[in-house]
């Protein structure tokens, strides 16, 4: 059986082609099949056209989050409803394409337990595709792991490598690198990336700036050991410079204290320590985001689950 969650938000004017393409897909592989649409709160009408399609086909099931919670709260809800031996990941915007199910699942019966799809040739625009790249760069040195910028979610993933998933109780969710923590045999290919013909992508500049900075810290400790580096390095930098001016001060070539350094020196100081402490106050806010133990996504309503 293969199960298919897609989360939702303001994917409305693709909604239609997108089922329609994804029967005409899973009718080509022949499965027992389910479709979880998960909507996010969309301001538009996408749990309508849900529930259009779920009383058309009790194999469309759809999950209705009682706000917007984020994508990757909202996939993690349609996993905890995924019955299917192999659960398809995939957007709602039509830039993954239906069809490249087929790819995936033909390389997963080879003998993998992931099989994650390429986005080799990106249909974003410049500004968003130049983001992305630089997010994972930086992801990558902090995290003290590879990242590709041409992974998203879209990919194929067995049954025990999404109950390991589950089992990551992380409040802050995002999936591929979850994926990548739990291991299991896994391998990439290529897949057709398409451009968004309706809409536009709800990831604003803020937004990704939010989510990198959670996301790292979540599944890293490497800034606090950079903050370590950096504190010792200022520290030497510190010493030497005192060194200098006390034999300058004992030479007799320093007369009167300088104004200018001191307070250059105490702005610079008081920046880093600001920074610091601005870090450090990024992990507290992920403990207590964790301790207070709330539930990653609230659900409203479902359609067609038992």
């Amino acid at each position: 059986m293969i199960s298919i969650v897609i989360p939702l938000y303001k994917c409305r004017d693709n909604l239609v082609e997108l089922n329609n393409r994804l029967l005409t897909t899973l009718d080509y592989l022949k499965n027992d099949y389910e479709i979880i649409y998960i909507n996010d709160a969309s301001p538009e009408d996408d749990w309508m056209l849900v529930e259009l399609f779920a009383g058309k086909n009790s194999k469309i099931r759809g999950i209705n989050l009682s706000r917007n919670f984020g994508q990757h709260p909202a996939i993690t809800a349609g996993l905890t409803k995924a019955k299917g031996d192999w659960i398809i990941v995939m957007d709602g915007d039509l830039q993954d394409q239906p069809e490249e199910i087929i790819k995936l699942y033909k390389k997963a019966t080879e003998g993998y337990d992931i099989v994650i799809g390429q986005r080799i040739h990106r249909r974003d625009n410049w500004l968003k595709r130049k983001i992305s790249r630089f997010f994972y760069k930086v992801f990558s040195y902090l995290t003290d792991t590879e990242q590709d910028p041409t992974i998203a979610n879209f990919g194929i993933y067995h049954r025990r490598v999404i109950t390991a998933v589950l089992n990551m109780q992380d409040y802050i969710r995002f999936l591929p690198s979850m994926i990548k923590w739990v291991g299991f045999k896994s391998t990439k290919i290529e897949v057709q990336h398409a451009s968004r013909e309706h809409g536009k992508t709800s990831y604003s500049f803020k937004k990704l700036l939010k989510l990198a900075f959670f996301t790292i810290t979540s599944f890293s400790n490497r800034p606090l050991l950079l903050i370590i580096k950096f504190g010792v390095f200022v520290s030497f930098f510190s010493f030497c410079v005192g060194i200098f001016y006390l034999s300058q001060y004992l030479s007799g070539r320093i007369k009167v204290s300088g104004f200018a350094s001191i307070i250059i020196s105490l702005w610079f100081i008081s920046g880093i320590i600001i920074s610091l402490i601005g870090i450090l106050g990024l992990y507290i806010g992920n403990i207590f985001e964790k301790v207070k133990n709330r539930p990653m996504f609230i659900i409203e309503k479902t359609v067609n689950f038992e």
